[in-house]
């Protein structure tokens, strides 16, 4: 396993890394639970996901929702600027045409990002508060036909061939009411539950990122605008196509892992990425080839908290990593 728990690398988030040991499922708290409730977290170990409700406000929410139309300059009244080629193809082929929004360090990001209930969300899952946020994008994916053809996919974030396995977690705020025709968030809860099983009973040379799903069910995972969903990078899971009429779904990408603070280089990374309004320098992150961010944008205004989930602070009080 490499330093960020994904076996070579792929497709991981180059923003965040660290070495864990225990699997999240078989984490006994110390801490006493901050949002997730009791059956939150029964419901997190067994099936690998948790949906946290009304995780940012709902300011919050417009005002991505409003820059996100913007900076993907189509017109929410106009269906007709919805079919715009990405901006740039993805690397990650199965995300061609599933809505992705190369948009990474805005302060609309990073209000959610250091919002204290979704930071508090992430230390229910870990038990520790000494997190970094993974530095991600959005989406926005209107209904997929014409030249935007997409019909979903299912896959791990994690090579699922390794022993032990891979342990991290990710996470999607749904920034409108999403059911199963406008698409958004689906999974395999039960391949998840039985894994360490189905794992003995699968061929030596299978892929270890995309699995057979044969046999179980594909799940839609219904959220309304401010929800957050967490989910353990064990999950098969993917974005189901949107065969809406006229619906368009939006989320933001938001994860938390245990800061690793004693890696400057990353830490270093990760204070460039937001200075200079860059994105990860990793396989899934082709960014914005009209450099909006840089051009556009102010830099973000991060709050003490949000120092913290950088790095740009260390969270024993420590002067702050760099400036």
């Amino acid at each position: 396993m490499d330093r960020y728990g994904y076996g070579d690398g792929k497709p991981g988030n180059p923003s965040v890394g660290y070495v864990a040991t225990k699997q999240l499922k078989d984490i006994k708290k110390r801490l006493p639970l901050r949002v997730l409730s009791p059956a939150d977290w029964e419901h997190w170990t067994t099936w690998g996901y948790v949906v946290v409700k009304n995780a940012i406000p709902e300011e919050n929410v417009r005002r991505l929702v409003d820059l996100l139309w913007e900076f993907q300059e189509m017109d929410p009244m106009n269906p007709s600027t919805w079919y715009k080629p990405q901006l740039r193809d993805n690397e990650m082929k199965e995300l061609n045409n599933s809505g992705m929004v190369e948009l990474y360090n805005h302060q609309c990001l990073w209000d959610n990002r250091q919002h204290p209930r979704i930071h508090d969300a992430f230390v229910d899952i870990w038990d520790q508060e000494e997190l970094w946020v993974t530095i991600d994008r959005a989406n926005l994916n209107p209904p997929n036909r014409n030249a935007r053809g997409f019909n979903g996919f299912i896959h791990w974030d994690a090579d699922t061939r390794l022993d032990p396995l891979p342990v991290n977690v990710q996470g999607v705020v749904s920034l409108v009411d999403t059911d199963g025709d406008v698409g958004g968030f689906q999974c395999v809860p039960e391949l998840f539950r039985t894994l360490e099983e189905w794992r003995k009973t699968q061929p030596a040379e299978r892929n270890g990122w995309v699995p057979d799903t044969t046999g179980f069910e594909i799940v839609n995972v219904p959220m309304q605008a401010g929800d957050l969903l967490i989910f353990n990078s064990l999950l098969a899971h993917g974005i189901r196509p949107n065969r809406s009429q006229d619906r368009v779904r939006m989320a933001q990408y938001i994860a938390m892992t245990p800061a690793d603070e004693s890696n400057q280089a990353l830490c270093e990374t990760r204070i460039t990425s937001w200075h200079d309004r860059e994105p990860p320098n990793g396989f899934a992150f082709p960014g914005d080839p009209r450099q909006w961010e840089k051009t556009r944008y102010d830099r973000a205004k991060l709050t003490p908290l949000g120092e913290k989930l950088l790095g740009l602070r260390r969270w024993k009080g420590q002067s702050a990593a760099a400036e």
